[in-house]
């Protein structure tokens, strides 16, 4: 038996998110599987086809040879009762009522006329008639059928000499009937059985796609717990461990990677900034503006690569509750002409840094969809138990063929690095909340970035 599985990390309350490398695949459990794509109904049906067709083979061969072997035995029956009337008659012409094997017996003698000269007391009625049953070998009489033979019955003419199979037919359609049944509760059974059989040989199967399910490499690599029996899905599991271990030291190494081309571009970026401020501040130059600004965007880029070289498992949020106001200013001087709506009064509790940039990222994709002629605008709505960020633009919206692959990394539909929405969806869903985008129908692009309220009292 494999081991308790550990439990889940929690998820926010949004719902499973879709979009970004971030994010972990679809749970396979949080949907049953249709029982029909179930392996153990699948093994279960195999076996119960397999099982009654070789019941169905081997029945019919016990049942015909059983059928047989019961025709011989009445066959051998009546030869051997006509051979004694004959040699009764032949060697003692005793009369049909006298003789051992003739008293209440299926009877006739028969002259050479084909005239019925006697017959056993059950065939009275055919005495001193013509024959009437000709060259058959079964009749009927009454309601019971017949069997028959004829033999010489000496200087006496023709003993004809019946049967009844009335047993036979009976035990036949018994045999017959036990068959069908047989093979119509046979299946069920064997289904059921092979269920209940493929339930618990697989209950180790089962178990062990639970814990692979739980893996998300955004939160833990552990490797999963092996089983104490080395069979197959002890050997399914230390795949997957091995696996783990070398996705982990994939990911290590483009962590490196991404520190390391981020640590190269922060320290010239930082000189370049102050050095592009000290030049505003005396010029006032337009170009040097607009190269401050790009400076800023290199800056925000460089920070999105490490968030996604740290991932959620690292990063930790620095909480405090800001006026709203602050992240106002904060956003008015990233992305200017930005259009503020809403109420901007109140308090957010927050990371102000990730939300920051998280929001900063919607405001910059949307001020490039929208051109330098267009609008963006930011609507800020609060309720008893969350705040709502509305990104609209005048842009040209989403593309429709990209749908929520939009929020995946280096995905992008205006020529962007196609890392900011991506990141804004991690840094929503750190908060406790969530990121949903897509085409307004008054045209233009909207994003809607929600976290939980900060619900705080007098006290706090």
């Amino acid at each position: 038996m494999l081991p308790p599985a550990r439990p889940a990390p929690p998820v926010p309350a949004t719902g499973p998110r879709r979009g970004g490398a971030l994010t972990p695949g679809a749970s396979l459990s949080s949907a049953r599987v249709a029982w029909r794509h179930s392996l153990r109904f699948r093994l279960a049906a195999t076996y119960s086809l397999l099982a009654l067709a070789l019941i169905m083979l081997i029945s019919l061969g016990v049942v015909s040879l059983l059928l047989s072997r019961m025709d011989q035995q009445f066959g051998d029956r009546l030869n051997d009762r006509a051979d004694t009337l004959a040699e009764a008659f032949t060697t003692s012409g005793a009369g049909l009522g006298k003789t051992a094997g003739g008293a209440n017996a299926y009877t006739m003698l028969i002259d050479d006329d084909g005239t019925v000269k006697a017959a056993s007391p059950i065939l009275r009625n055919f005495v001193k008639a013509p024959y009437p049953y000709g060259d058959q070998s079964r009749v009927n009489i009454g309601d019971t059928s017949v069997r028959a033979v004829t033999r010489k019955a000496g200087d006496f003419g023709t003993l004809w000499v019946g049967l009844p199979e009335d047993d036979l037919l009976a035990a036949r359609q018994s045999a017959v009937s036990a068959l069908l049944a047989a093979l119509i509760c046979t299946p069920l059974i064997l289904l059921l059985v092979g269920w209940w059989v493929g339930r618990r040989a697989l209950s180790g199967l089962q178990g062990a796609a639970n814990l692979a399910d739980q893996i998300d490499p955004t939160r833990s690599l552990a490797t999963l717990p092996l089983p104490a029996r080395e069979d197959e899905v002890h050997r399914l599991l230390s795949a997957i461990n091995r696996l783990l271990v070398r996705i982990e030291a994939g990911q290590a190494r483009e962590k490196q990677l991404l520190g390391q081309i981020v640590h190269e571009l922060g320290a010239p970026l930082t000189v370049l900034k102050a050095s592009l401020r000290r030049a505003e501040e005396r010029t006032d130059d337009p170009e040097v503006r607009r190269a401050a600004l790009v400076a800023d965007e290199l800056t925000f880029t460089t920070q999105d690569l490490m968030q996604l070289a740290r991932g959620q498992l690292e990063l930790k949020l620095a909480w405090h509750y800001i006026p709203a106001r602050t992240l106002q200013e904060r956003l008015e001087r990233l992305v200017p002409g930005t259009t503020f709506a809403g109420d901007w009064t109140g308090g957010i509790l927050c990371d102000p840094d990730r939300l920051t940039q998280a929001i900063r990222n919607l405001l910059a994709n949307a001020r490039r969809a929208a051109g330098p002629n267009g609008s963006v605008t930011l609507t800020l709505e609060e309720t008893a138990d969350r705040l709502t960020f509305t990104v609209r633009d005048s842009g040209p919206g989403l593309p429709p063929e990209l749908g929520e692959r939009i929020f995946e990394p280096f995905v992008s539909g205006a020529g962007s690095s196609g890392l900011g929405l991506s990141v804004s969806r991690q840094i929503a869903a750190m908060h406790g909340g969530g990121l949903s985008g897509g085409t307004h129908p008054q045209g233009g692009a909207e994003f809607v970035l929600t976290i939980p309220g900060a619900a705080l009292g007098d006290e706090d």
